[in-house]
């Protein structure tokens, strides 16, 4: 069975987050979404448990999506799941040179590849900082967060 992990944060998650997960479900038999439960950079997070809460409930259709809180290295959190594939997200040249030195450490470090795929350019502007500060604000974010699936695989 072909195991790909999707990482994250996930405060919140976005239509962005989603579009990527949509597109890298097709490559494997099973995709796990990891939401990150310690981020020493992030500490005013929404508890890691309501995060994926919400994210279940966005894939609870569909059979070969799961959704895990984790905590550590992403490539233990792989090694854990038995995948192979860490899937990240790319909207900018900055995130692909911060990816790529990351996709160098988890190759070197735990033989785990990593796939990038590049954000659609309607979504390039989708972020979880831009939707937390804008709710921040009191600005209505629902076009940023996506809507429960309806697909069952």
């Amino acid at each position: 069975m072909k195991t790909g992990i999707f990482v994250g944060t996930f405060d919140p998650f976005t239509i962005g987050h989603d579009s990527i997960v949509r597109r890298a479900a097709g490559l494997f038999d099973r995709l796990v979404i990891g939401v990150v439960g310690d981020n020493v950079h992030k500490p005013n997070m929404t508890p890691a448990e309501n995060r994926m809460q919400a994210i279940k409930e966005l894939y609870a259709g569909d059979s070969h999506i799961e959704v895990k809180i984790y905590n550590g290295l992403a490539i233990d959190f792989a090694r854990q799941e038995g995948a192979a594939y860490i899937i990240k997200g790319v909207r900018t040249v900055s995130d692909f040179e911060h990816e790529q030195w990351q996709a160098d450490i988890n190759r070197r470090l735990g033989g785990i590849e990593t796939i990038l795929l590049y954000t659609e350019p309607e979504l390039a502007s989708v972020s979880s900082t831009a939707v937390r500060e804008l709710r921040h604000f009191g600005v209505d974010v629902s076009q940023f967060l996506p809507e429960r699936h309806t697909t069952n695989k």
